[in-house]
């Protein structure tokens, strides 16, 4: 199966901000490495488990947070090599949470194509994720840097927690925003964190530096979540991948239907509350319009806008270079993907 470049995994149209392009292609070489990695780590004596590994890799998909331990090693004037692998490790734990996911949430399609479960079945997609999570702490290993591995190990145990916070709140019709929030950053938003905030350890950068680029990940990994939701019930399938109401059917409540459910009228918050009861996207078109007449869709949008240009602000204290420029681009095309 052939490997899809970056440019082939990113959003091409000239849109707006024009489109993720540019900004990949101010670390192509970087990313032509990491492509070039990749594949060297996915071996394995068990043919299975190369198989699958590649799949769900060689899929497409941004490749966002690898991208940002590209950009923030980058924009801190780095000019070794070790930042390659760190973006292979990145890219590897997200991949593995994806498989998780996929088993968890019995998803039949991510990014346009059949998910590894739906093709190989639950226990070998499982056992490849934690595949890919040893061959991401071995790399880790190879690095020899305490404190990255530190930042990661952490993370990777939050991450884990997050997804069993979400589970426990599949249904939960009482789940408010604070509340909410707290679950999409463990979940989401710490691996945003992580990959910025290791590029900058990785680059021995000033405590100040590293803190910002830490929250500038974490931050930016909220906005791309709350993206997510509103799209949810606002996007295009064909461009998302995914089957409009996924989330619903699921019995995930995420912040359109929270809101929805806290301001919405007695009619509409009790549409949300039975479809989500009944774990169905069959009153999908019910439970749209209640969310579009509560003012969910805006509100979620101006969260999502919120952490944006709270992440872009945690850039100021970084040198000026094309690639913080390319970070402050990233966190505006996340919020452009909402117009």
């Amino acid at each position: 199966m052939p490997r899809p470049s970056a440019a082939q995994s990113i959003d091409d149209k000239p849109a707006r901000a024009g489109g993720l392009r540019p900004i990949y292609d101010l670390v192509a070489a970087d990313f032509a490495a990491v492509n070039a990695l990749i594949p060297t780590r996915l071996t394995s004596d068990v043919a299975l488990v190369s198989e699958i590994s590649r799949y769900i890799v060689e899929s497409g998909g941004k490749r966002l947070r690898p991208l940002l331990v590209l950009l923030s090693a980058r924009a801190l004037g780095y000019r070794g090599d070790a930042h390659v692998k760190l973006a292979a490790i990145i890219e590897f734990l997200h991949t593995a949470t994806l498989l998780h996911d996929d088993v968890v949430d019995r998803s039949e399609l991510r990014r346009g194509r059949r998910t590894a479960n739906a093709l190989w079945g639950n226990a070998p997609t499982v056992l490849v994720g934690d595949f890919l999570y040893s061959r991401a702490f071995q790399l880790m290993a190879e690095l020899e840097n305490l404190a990255v591995i530190e930042i990661l190990s952490d993370a990777t145990n939050v991450i884990a927690e997050g997804e069993v916070h979400q589970l426990a709140n599949v249904g939960r019709i009482d789940l408010d925003e604070p509340q909410y929030i707290e679950v999409i950053r463990a979940k989401t938003a710490m691996l945003f964190r992580a990959a910025s905030h290791t590029a900058a350890v990785l680059c021995r950068a000033e405590p100040a530096v590293a803190d910002a680029l830490r929250d500038y990940g974490e931050l930016l990994g909220l906005a791309y979540q709350l993206v997510d939701d509103w799209l949810d019930y606002a996007g295009d399938p064909e461009l998302m991948g995914k089957n409009a109401g996924d989330d619903l059917a699921e019995g995930k409540v995420t912040l359109p239907l929270i809101f929805t459910l806290r301001v919405g009228s007695q009619a509409d918050a009790g549409c949300v509350r039975e479809a989500v009861s009944v774990r169905s996207n069959a009153g999908l078109v019910d439970v749209l319009a209640a969310v579009r007449r509560s003012g969910a869709l805006d509100y979620t949008r101006e969260r999502a806008a919120h952490y944006a240009n709270a992440a872009r602000q945690r850039l100021e204290v970084l040198p000026s270079s094309a690639h913080r420029d390319a970070l402050d681009a990233l966190a505006e095309f996340c919020v452009e993907r909402m117009i």
